[in-house]
């Protein structure tokens, strides 16, 4: 039996009574008070969470933005410094390796976050596809801890804690010396639940304290540790992907509804070719949004129209925000108008549902 790997905050969270599970490889909390009751906290007012799973590899060297240019879709030439920006990996099928954030320290010093269960994977597909650019890349996973700080109070609990302006850190921009009680921090304002809030990155051996300090401080003013459970709800009901439901090999940045972040005028990046040829030829796939009134659909569940099956759900909840049960689904793109009436066959039964705009939840970004 394979041991599960662990974060530096394990025993805080056992400590908090986290109810922990397999995630990715990785034994990790899926709530602890509760996944409603955290998720309200984080829209209400805030929730910390541990993301110190999550992958980060530096890349250096002379020609780190053309290397970076070339694995990724969107355009990392028009970052300032210090400035991230969300974009995908892409195989050159299309099908996306990954989807990661990119942080611009300088024109050869970029800084990497991927997702945990594709650290491996990504490490592997950077390193073989840099043959041709002098870059160094050093997967610093194990040396870093994360914590993301979300929801509408958390700059008023950071701020309680730092000499930093927080205010001069804009919307996907990072100060990269942030003092935490006395830790030296990196600090962005991004996150993955449609609230404001922040990213903070320290030496895996302070996070803790970083982590109680949140904590206990933000204890009076409605903070709340939230995991794994909340952090789905939340990123579902802002519209945003998780890699092995939305996004795949098998499913391209295109299918999924990402064009933005996908450059086809820049020069060439891995996938480009065949992204190109499917915008032209039009889409056969697409992730649709949908509502129902009967039954909670579950991903993998399969999507018909009368006696055809046309795709399977990527995800779907009761969202604890909106009261509604909705969900996404990767379907044929000749059933895909909005307002049209599907099926969504859950276990024996065949529930009606109808697809509806993505937007699901205003996100509330401080820009």
């Amino acid at each position: 039996m394979e041991t599960l790997k662990r974060t530096p905050l394990f025993d805080a969270h056992i400590k908090l009574g986290g109810k922990m599970v397999d995630f990715a490889g990785w034994e990790l909390p899926i709530q602890y008070e509760g996944i409603i009751q955290e998720h309200e906290s984080v829209r209400n007012a805030a929730g910390l969470f541990d993301v110190s799973h999550m992958g980060e590899v530096d890349v250096k060297g002379k020609d780190a933005l053309s290397f970076i240019q070339h694995i990724i879709t969107n355009d990392a030439s028009k970052l300032e410094k210090n400035q991230a920006l969300y974009t995908l990996m892409c195989h050159p099928t299309g099908g996306v390796v990954d989807d990661i954030l990119v942080y611009k320290f300088n024109d050869e010093h970029f800084f990497l976050v991927i997702n945990a269960a594709n650290t491996d994977k990504d490490v592997k597909w950077l390193l073989d596809n840099s043959n041709d650019f002098n870059v160094t890349i050093d997967n610093i996973s194990n040396k870093v801890g994360q914590v993301a700080l979300q929801g509408p109070r958390a700059q008023e609990i950071l701020a309680g804690l730092t000499d930093t302006d927080l205010e001069s850190i804009k919307f996907f921009y990072c100060h990269r010396e942030v003092i935490i009680d006395g830790v030296k921090c990196l600090v962005s304002r991004t996150g993955y639940t449609g609230e404001d809030g922040f990213e903070i990155f320290s030496p895996a051996e302070e996070i803790e304290k970083v982590w109680n300090s949140i904590l206990a401080y933000g204890k009076d003013k409605g903070l709340k540790p939230a995991a794994l459970g909340a952090r789905d709800t939340l990123r579902f009901e802002a519209n945003l992907p998780l890699y092995g439901n939305e996004l795949s090999d098998e499913i391209t940045p295109l299918e999924a509804g990402l064009g933005f972040f996908v450059k086809l005028d820049k020069n060439h990046f891995i996938g480009k070719d065949a992204l190109v040829k499917q915008k032209a030829e039009g889409l056969k796939k697409k992730i649709v949004a949908f509502q129902m009134e009967k039954g909670i659909p579950r991903h993998g569940y399969e999507v018909y129209k009368g006696d055809t099956k046309i795709g399977f759900v990527t995800t779907g909840y009761s969202s604890p925000s909106l009261k509604k049960t909705i969900g996404l689904a990767l379907i044929d793109a000749e059933y895909s108008a909005l307002d049209s009436e599907i099926e969504i066959k859950i276990r024996k039964n065949v529930q009606p549902a109808t697809i509806i705009k993505k937007s699901f939840y205003k996100r509330n970004y401080k820009k």
